[in-house]
């Protein structure tokens, strides 16, 4: 299935940290701003996801997926059903990116690498956003989404993932390294739990349910 959104805005504040810039207190909010809003214009935001029923580790897609890594099983604890998703921000701001970095503009490259990055993570809330509504009214709980490469759940899921959800319908492809194009481009899985009223899921989501302590992105 295909889900189609529009991003208003990107995140200043989300920008400035994947540029590495969180502790750079005196740096011009101009430039921040301007990459935001060239972002804007370059962005092509898409999204593919599809549903299946999961049990005992494995997601009923065809063919089956079955999951492996610590990490991800405890995730995916006592969920029925899983969703599979992609979304991209398309391949035009990639190419404006390198063309910048070519020309020697490394700042403004780095800056709109940093608003993409935000912008792909702002799709994919999106998409659990209407997701979240969407299952409540079935009565499930969404967990939130996991990648690839998170925790120990290990980056070789990326190729079945991609398969099953629909990411090709969008535009993506996955490189022989395993690696999504275009490069500003998320898989992901979710899990939804069937909650009774006096049931309550404690899943948390944030830095603190990841143990890769050392990631640069960590909040």
């Amino acid at each position: 299935m295909i889900y189609n959104a529009q991003i208003l805005e990107i995140d200043a504040a989300e920008t400035r940290r994947y540029a590495g810039l969180k502790k750079a207190l005196n740096f011009g909010e101009k430039n921040i701003a301007e990459a935001c809003a060239e972002a804007l214009i370059l962005l092509e935001v898409r999204g593919a996801w599809e549903i299946y029923d999961y049990k005992n580790h494995v997601v009923k897609s065809e063919p089956p997926f079955t999951i492996a890594g610590n990490s991800i099983i405890k995730h995916l604890d006592g969920c029925e059903k899983v969703i599979c998703m992609a979304a991209t921000v398309g391949g035009e701001i990639e190419r404006e990116i390198n063309k910048k970095f070519e020309r020697g503009e490394y700042l403004s490259s780095v800056l709109l690498d940093a608003a993409a990055t935000a912008a792909i993570e702002q799709a994919a809330d999106l998409m659990e956003k209407n997701f979240a509504a969407k299952f409540a009214k079935e009565g499930y709980k969404m967990r939130w989404r996991f990648s690839p490469g998170y925790g120990d759940w290990d980056l070789t899921a990326q190729e079945k993932l991609f398969k099953i959800s629909g990411a090709e319908q969008i535009g993506m492809s996955l490189s022989s390294a395993l690696m999504l194009e275009p490069r500003k481009s998320v898989t992901a899985i979710i899990g939804l739990e069937k909650i009774s009223a006096q049931k309550k899921s404690s899943h948390k989501k944030d830095c603190s349910a990841c143990d890769k302590a050392d990631c640069p992105m960590r909040k």
